[in-house]
Order: structure tokens, then C-alpha cells, then sequence
């Protein structure tokens, strides 16, 4: 006996064939939007693939990205669009872009690139970047909105407003409010542009700012908008100087840090022995070196080996330092003249021993991951890691050397030595030790230095000579001997070489700055912190 299907059954059926007619539809639209790129006009593309982003199938972006890669391809006889893969004997891999079907090979006269131009490619991007918005990744979602924002496509638009209303992240919400200005400022209607245009206040961005300047320059325009646009521009230009001081200001402290790191040691060493330390400069190169070295030795550990550089910098540059006072400064004391050459050979015997050792080219330190990009303290003005690092280093090795001097026997004797060495002398105080450790803990902190200089620059035999010189003007203008001295007018100097330098130019700065310390030291000889004590006195 034949029995009957029952209505569920019957039901289940129907439904399936509804779906699986509308699948077909949907792979017919899908073919024909794809079909509707193949013209010659750039404006009907447009118009096409503006079309082709608004379906729901899962190779929409596929054969978006194709035409912006220029892997679009049409077959010359069958005038069909197929993805063409280049093979190395020449010809092409094709394949159905609707189905993604190996479609077999072709030679390279069967099939020609579909072309596009820049107006095409920036509206293809802006779609793309469009069916992209809702991905996980922040950074993502934000590339999205400025490709939107450069693609003018307005029908993108709506697309920004639904996903600023459920978007968490702060920064991707900036982002597509800039999108959304740069989309209203093009508007026809003068009450949204004006809108657009007081919002625009507070923004930084470069295309935000390209736009109000056509805005405020465009004579066709009307009174109201273009008045609006010059005063917003006013607003825009003075937060752009503020935070351009403030920048500079940066620059220039953090410029001062490495000055204040390379002078401080020898500001030690000079005000203790009254010794010209010529190879102060070396022993900053050999710091770096060390940083260098480290970093071969441990080179899965590129987060950490700065941090173990720092110690092994100080203990090498000091270990070095101490073998220069013993060996050779100990039998110059009372005669600078002849120390100061010693010295100065010394440095050329360091510099040809790197030479030899490491070779004559520069060499890099990579900076771990911690000290890479920025911090952005307002839209338009952020700070890199790494000088921000290198200051807040600078100001840990100070605070440290100072409590060393203030709070230490060492110091207790270092600052005795400096005020009065014969009494200090008469008082039991071996000068001689005094010397020595006070030499060796001046060059550690040359190492220390050299470290820091690793982050900034490349790592080679001349290095120290460029701060050698700044080194002891620091020292002079300073004060000899005194920490605090070194630091204010190590900072001093970096900030002013920063806003000297946009003026006058690199060169013209530093010797504005040096006839500036001339003059300052024919008014005040022993500097902004004199040294007190009566050998300082003579």
C-alpha cells in the first residue's frame, strides 16, 4: 500500500525549494553585478561595483580586491570575468570568480586586465573598507573609516553613523567622527557643512584641515561657510603651535637628558681630579659597544637586553676607566696641559681598538618592542617611547649618583676631596682611592650613557666625539663639580638647541650656543653653581 507524505513533510519540501530558488537569484545577481564590471566606462565601474558591495555573498570582497590587486580579468572570446594567476611559463591560472571553479589555463593574449584609474581605485578601497568596518581588530576598524573617509563614496555614509552607535573603542569612534566631518563638509547643504565645519574645531586631521583651507579659498562659495572655514582654521593653526611647543619642548628636554648623562660623569671627574678626560667620549662609545655586544649574546631576549646592557655597560666603561686614571692619569696630576693630551691619545688607541675589533662600520641596536612607537597624549601630539624612556632614564641616574654623593661614605669623601683636598687629606681621606673610584664611577655612568645613545643612533668608533665637546660645555656652564649645576644646564642647552635649530639651522645653533656660554662665563667663571670650598675658591 503507497503512503501518503504527510503535510510536515510536504511543508519541509516547499521550503527547500523556496531557499534553494532563491539561492539561484542570488548567485544570478551576484553574476550579473559582476558581469556589470565589464565596461569601459570608469563612472559605470564605479557605479557597478557600488552595486556589487551591497550583496550578501561571500565573494563580494574577493572580487573587489581583485579589481583593486589587478588580478580582474576578461576572456577576450567568451567576454566573461575571470581571477587571473600569472604562471612562470607565461600564460594564466583562471578561475570563476562566482564560484571560485577552476576554470584551467589560458595563454596571455586570451584574456585582458580590467583597468582602472585613481577615482575607481579610492571608491573600491572605501567599499572594501566598507564590508570591513565590523571586523574584530581596533587598528582594522579604523583603516576602515579614513579609507572611507578618502573614497567619498557617500553612500558609505550611513555605514559610519550605525557602526559609530555600537562601537566601543574611543579611538575607532574619533576615527569615524573625522569620516563623517570630511563626508559633511562636502555636503550641499550649507547648514550641515557649517555644522561640520564648528565641529571641525578640534580636530587635527591633515584631510579635515586640506578641506576647510579649499573651503575658506573657494570665492564661489558663500560668506557664512567661508568665514566659518578661516575662523576654524585660526582655531586649528594656534592648537597646532601649542602643541608644536610642546613638542619641541620634548625634543629638546630629551636632548638634554642625553647631555646631562654624558656630561655628569665627567662633571665627577673633573671637579674631584681636575683632570681634561679627552676619552670621556670613548668611554661612552664603549658603553654603547657593550649595549651592542649584549645583545649578540642574548639574541632571544631582545626585551631584556637592554636591561642587562645597563649594569655590564657601567661595569665595563668603569673597569676601563679605572685601568686610564691608574695607568696613565695618576702620574699627570697638577698638569692639565700635559693630562689632557695623554688623554686625548688614549681616546685615539680606544677608537682604533674598536676599529680593529668590531671593524669601522656602524653598527645597530635594536630597541625592544617596550621602547618602539609612541604615546599620544592629544590628537596631533604624541611622544615617542624611546626618548621618553631615555629621559625618565636620565633622571633615575641622577636621583641614584645623587644619593651615592649625599648619603654614602664614598660621596662623604668625594665631596671632601672636591672642597679641600689637602685638609681632606690632613683628615685621614686616602686621595689616592678617592681618585680612583671616583674615576671609575664617573666612566660607568660615560657606559651608561653610551647606552642610551644606542637607542637613538647607530653604534660606531666616532661616536663619542659628538658629545665630547658638549660634554665639558655642560660641565663649564654648570658649574664644575656640581650634579645640579650639570643638570640644569645640560636640559638648558637641549632646549635651547631645539628651538635654535628650526630658526637658525644645526650649525648656526651650536655656535650661537657657544658664544652664549662664552659670554655668560666672562660675567660668572666657576658657572650657575659654583663649587664651594676653599681649593674651589682659588
Amino acid at each position: 500500500m503507497h503512503r501518503q507524505p504527510s503535510r510536515w513533510t510536504l511543508l519541509l519540501a516547499i521550503v527547500c525549494s523556496i531557499v534553494a530558488s532563491m539561492q539561484v537569484l542570488c548567485a544570478d545577481d551576484f553574476q550579473s553585478a559582476i558581469d556589470a564590471l565589464n565596461t569601459k566606462s570608469y563612472e559605470n565601474k564605479a557605479a557597478a561595483a557600488t552595486a556589487l558591495a551591497r550583496l550578501d555573498h561571500p565573494q563580494v570582497v574577493d572580487v573587489l580586491n581583485a579589481l583593486l590587486n589587478g588580478t580582474l580579468y576578461k576572456q577576450k572570446k567568451s567576454k566573461t570575468l575571470v581571477f587571473a594567476e600569472k604562471l612562470e611559463g607565461g600564460g594564466f591560472a583562471i578561475t570563476d570568480p562566482a564560484t571560485g571553479r577552476d576554470l584551467g589555463e589560458v595563454g596571455r593574449r586570451d584574456v585582458r586586465k580590467l583597468s582602472v584609474n585613481n577615482k575607481l581605485r579610492r571608491t573600491v578601497r572605501g567599499l572594501v573598507a566598507g564590508l570591513e568596518l565590523n571586523q574584530p581588530d581596533p587598528k582594522g576598524r579604523i583603516a576602515a573609516a579614513e579609507s572611507i573617509a578618502a573614497s567619498g563614496v557617500e553612500e558609505l555614509r550611513a555605514l559610519l553613523e550605525t557602526q559609530r552607535e555600537k562601537e566601543p573603542e574611543a579611538k575607532v569612534i574619533e576615527a569615524i567622527d573625522t569620516a563623517i566631518v570630511v563626508f559633511d563638509l562636502d555636503a550641499e547643504d550649507e547648514t550641515i557643512r557649517l555644522d561640520a565645519i564648528a565641529r571641525s574645531a578640534t580636530n587635527l586631521d591633515g584631510r579635515v584641515r586640506i578641506k576647510l583651507t579649499t573651503i575658506a579659498e573657494d570665492e564661489s562659495g558663500s560668506d557664512a561657510v567661508r568665514n566659518a572655514a578661516k575662523t576654524t582654521l585660526l582655531t586649528i593653526e594656534r592648537a597646532v603651535s601649542r602643541y608644536k611647543f610642546i613638542e619641541t619642548l620634548f625634543f629638546g628636554l630629551s636632548l638634554g637628558s642625553v647631555l646631562v648623562l654624558a656630561a655628569i660623569g665627567l662633571s665627577i671627574t673633573f671637579g674631584v681630579m681636575g683632570v681634561i678626560n679627552m676619552a670621556h667620549g670613548e668611554l661612552i662609545m664603549i658603553g654603547a659597544y657593550t649595549a651592542y655586544v649584549v645583545q649578540l649574546l642574548l639574541p632571544d631576549s631582545l626585551e631584556y637586553s637592554i636591561l642587562v646592557a645597563i649594569p655590564a655597560a657601567f661595569i665595563v666603561s668603569g673597569l676601563v676607566g679605572m685601568v686610564i686614571e691608574r695607568g696613565v692619569i695618576q702620574f699627570l696630576y697638577g698638569r692639565p696641559l700635559e693630562t689632557l693630551l695623554a688623554t686625548f691619545g688614549v681616546s685615539l688607541i680606544l677608537q682604533q681598538a674598536v676599529r680593529s675589533i668590531f671593524s669601522p662600520l656602524n653598527r645597530s641596536v635594536a630597541s625592544p618592542e617596550w621602547m618602539s612607537g609612541s604615546i599620544e597624549i592629544a590628537h596631533g601630539l604624541s611622544f615617542t617611547f624611546n626618548r621618553l624612556y631615555i629621559l625618565l632614564f636620565a633622571m633615575f641616574v641622577f636621583v641614584a649618583l645623587l644619593l651615592v654623593l649625599q648619603r654614602t661614605r664614598l660621596g662623604l669623601e668625594v665631596r671632601a676631596v672636591t672642597q679641600n683636598r689637602a685638609m681632606a687629606r690632613a683628615m685621614g681621606i686616602r686621595s689616592a682611592r678617592v681618585d680612583v673610584l671616583t674615576f671609575g664611577l664617573g666612566a660607568g655612568i660615560a657606559g651608561v650613557a653610551g647606552v642610551a645613545l644606542s637607542q637613538l643612533t647607530n653604534v660606531g668608533p666616532n661616536l663619542g666625539q659628538g658629545y665630547i665637546v658638549d660634554s665639558f660645555l655642560v660641565v663649564v656652564f654648570g658649574g664644575v663639580g656640581n650634579l645640579w649645576g650639570t643638570l640644569v644646564a645640560g636640559l638648558s642647552l637641549g632646549v635651547m638647541n631645539k628651538f635654535l635649530e628650526p630658526v637658525a639651522g644645526a650649525v648656526v645653533a651650536k655656535i650661537l650656543i657657544l658664544v652664549f656660554i662664552i659670554m655668560f662665563i666672562q660675567k660668572r667663571p666657576r658657572g650657575l653653581f659654583p663649587q664651594r670650598g676653599r681649593s674651589s675658591e682659588d
